[in-house]
């Protein structure tokens, strides 16, 4: 991996380069073009009869609701598999992993939510109420997607770039209100990140997940807000608000015409948000292979990668020990950037 920012932090990109990444695309590419709905034979009939229970860190209307909705409608017209949403948002997404340990071990239960909860949080949280590695077991990826960086009705229309909201908010400390879905996600990094390297006074304005925080940009409350790109959308089409840049490494598809950070002079505010699905620690591999099967099919369907680009997502799926590989490579490449960050949530 290189150094730079991605995946979770400044100077940081907490991707896995380019050899890896092409190898661990190939390798998941063979592995699907022999797996197919028959494979399943006995075990998917068996499935059928026992509901699948998602946990959802997000509230409803957020992205990881859209991801675990849009996944469960995806397994039963894929498989016939009957899968029931459980929205349980809060507390950097400890209340959906208490759920999913006080859960029975036998497969049926699943968690999506976002990559910190294992790569960022056990830094940020001095006392968590789980422990990464010993409560969560990866399954698979599910998706990916940049952030990007709005200013609602308080900013004046000839702010138009990421540099003229640097400098507005010099001139006018006492509005640079800068919002975020919640301390420590990753929209709150990239904000505290991006206003470090600038050298900007901001103030941090917690929202309990993305739709009240754009609900208050819209409203003028707050002056900014970074969010997944995706719920921007809609309101930047209406002219509700101005997107000023998004975080990826080169402009998305969802918005081709937002310059990158990097593009603006951020050389080194290089991000994206990803989401995946957990199992109970107390599971089996057996459960935990099984389940990946069936996501990882569900995930390489048109409908659901058509549905997933709508929101400025690309789906993506991994071997649950592709996903392993990938948050401890992201968490020792995080660890010392909050450290120079001088982040931590009490």
């Amino acid at each position: 991996m290189t150094r730079s920012v991605d995946g979770e932090g400044v100077g940081l990109r907490a991707t896995v380069n380019g050899t890896e990444r092409r190898g661990f695309l190939h390798a998941s590419a063979r592995g699907l073009a022999t797996f197919s709905a028959l494979s399943f034979g006995r075990r998917a009939d068996a499935a059928r009869n026992a509901p699948m229970h998602i946990l959802c860190s997000g509230p409803a209307g957020s992205v990881p609701d859209l991801v675990a909705r849009t996944v469960a409608n995806q397994l039963l017209v894929t498989l016939g598999l009957r899968a029931v949403v459980d929205n349980r948002p809060g507390a950097a997404g400890q209340i959906s992993i208490s759920a999913l340990k006080g859960a029975a071990a036998d497969g049926s239960t699943l968690l999506l939510a976002q990559g910190a909860i294992a790569t960022l949080y056990p830094y940020l949280y001095p006392k968590l109420a789980y422990d990464a590695v010993q409560d969560l077991a990866p399954v698979s990826l599910a998706g990916e997607m940049a952030l990007a960086l709005a200013v609602g009705p308080a900013v004046p229309v000839s702010v138009a770039t990421v540099r003229d909201l640097v400098a507005w908010m010099r001139g006018h400390p006492e509005l640079a209100n800068v919002g975020s879905p919640g301390s420590g996600t990753l929209p709150h990094l990239l904000e505290a990140m991006l206003m470090r390297e600038a050298g900007t006074p901001w103030q941090h304005i917690v929202y309990s997940g993305g739709p009240p925080a754009v609900v208050a940009l819209l409203g003028g409350q707050i002056a900014a807000l970074v969010l997944p790109e995706g719920l921007f959308s809609q309101h930047r089409a209406e002219g509700r608000l101005r997107v000023l840049a998004t975080s990826g490494a080169q402009r998305t598809t969802l918005m081709p015409d937002v310059p990158t950070l990097v593009e603006q002079g951020y050389a080194d505010l290089v991000l994206r948000e990803w989401f995946g699905f957990f199992m109970s620690g107390r599971v089996t591999p057996q459960q935990i292979e099984e389940r990946s099967k069936m996501l990882r099919l569900a995930l390489v369907q048109p409908a659901l990668t058509a549905a997933f680009s709508n929101a400025g997502m690309v789906a993506t799926s991994s071997t649950p020990e592709a996903l392993v590989a990938r948050i401890a490579t992201e968490r020792r490449a995080w660890a010392p950037v909050l450290q120079a960050l001088g982040v931590q949530i009490e």
